[in-house]
């Protein structure tokens, strides 16, 4: 490290440069020494130099070459590195040998995989309700960005669980807890490995229903209701448990905010017409 730090006023930018500028002088040390010698003895062989020279401008660029190739894998170690820093995967890494090289690219990939997996564990954990498991309303925004770029139908829904404080004030807050992560499995394995589901806020469930008309959603929500009030083990006390939604139809990302106030809408129609029941906006 002492040599490192000594020479770095020598392309203080660029490590490949410095090696090359001591292997270029090293290279040149034997012609510089001809030289000085037959200065000293005052006996010229032009021949010799002249060979000398040529040979040594040969092996300066081969040596050149093969130092840049050589330092090629240090290289793209570090840009491997500065995406990892600035939270990039890493798709394909290099592999290398039992040398010095081949041990940096193995740790680079072994950080390389251990960041990634970190990274995953952390955004899961940020995109899930820790209560239900499901995803959280930021996971929900950020898969339904994702589904939304194909512009084709889909329909937003939004389902509250009917007379939930009622519940939570009778029997507590464990008995409402266990309803809603019950409520939340059920969602889940209802609907499609396509459609996606959240937890939105409090008993508040919301789901986005890709490739599909309001009346083709109507039918699926209908039968997910249907489920829900049938299920005994989801009531209380001899109690049915049942929820309302409200269905608004959706293309892209930036409509979401109005498909959400629409289908808000269509949630409080449900609730006034007298709960459990599924209603579509404008319908």
């Amino acid at each position: 490290m002492r040599f490192y730090r000594a020479t770095a006023f020598l392309f203080p930018r660029s490590y490949e440069r410095r090696v090359m500028f001591f292997c270029f002088a090293a290279v040149h040390v034997p012609l510089v020494a001809c030289i000085a010698f037959q200065a000293f003895t005052g006996e010229w062989q032009v021949t010799t130099l002249l060979t000398l020279l040529l040979a040594t401008l040969v092996g300066t660029g081969l040596g050149l070459a093969a130092i840049h190739a050589l330092l090629a894998p240090i290289g793209e170690a570090t840009a491997m590195l500065s995406a990892i820093q600035n939270g990039e995967r890493i798709v394909t890494v290099p592999q290398g040998g039992d040398d010095l090289v081949g041990r940096l690219l193995r740790g680079v990939t072994t950080t390389a995989n251990e960041t990634a997996a970190r990274m995953e564990q952390l955004v899961d954990a940020a995109e899930r309700d820790l209560l239900t498991g499901i995803r959280n309303r930021r996971g929900f925004l950020d898969s339904a960005e994702q589904v939304l770029r194909s512009r084709s139908n889909a329909v937003l829904g939004i389902i509250d669980i009917d007379h939930f404080k009622l519940i939570n004030d009778e029997f507590g807050h464990d008995a409402g807890d266990a309803i809603l992560q019950a409520l939340a499995q059920k969602i889940e394995n209802h609907l499609r490995r396509s459609d996606i589901a959240a937890r939105w806020g409090g008993e508040e469930f919301a789901v986005l229903l890709p490739r599909t008309t309001l009346e083709e959603a109507r039918l699926v929500m209908e039968r997910l209701r249907a489920a829900v009030a049938l299920d005994t083990r989801l009531g209380i006390a001899g109690r049915a448990v049942t929820f309302s939604c409200g269905l608004a139809p959706v293309r892209t990302f930036a409509q979401l905010g109005d498909a959400t106030r629409q289908a808000d809408a269509a949630l409080y129609s449900a609730k006034n017409a007298g709960r459990n029941r599924v209603h579509v906006r404008g319908l």
